[in-house]
């Protein structure tokens, strides 16, 4: 089954955000601390078992000192090139 839009923009988020983490050298457990969210949490929308809120979303975005607006503008970008490489 194909993914919609919004399935393809909130995984290219999650994979954006874990990518961010690990150069920035942030373990999960100093991003929940920060972000005031259990360490499951984080693992667990890292791992694309759990759709984050906005509210989820924007601790997280907080807590790495990102701002959200502009990663969902990478996310949606990184979703559409992928969309364009998968029907080519």
């Amino acid at each position: 089954m194909a993914k919609s839009k919004a399935d393809a923009v909130c995984s290219a988020v999650v994979r954006l955000l874990r990518d961010k983490r690990v150069a920035s050298g942030l373990s999960m457990n100093a991003v929940a601390k920060r972000a005031r969210l259990s360490h499951s949490m984080i693992s667990r929308v890292e791992h694309e078992l759990r759709r984050p809120t906005l509210d989820t979303l924007l601790r997280i975005t907080e807590a790495m000192e990102i701002d959200l607006w502009p990663l969902i503008k990478e996310a949606e970008k990184a979703a559409e090139q992928a969309s364009k490489t998968k029907n080519d």
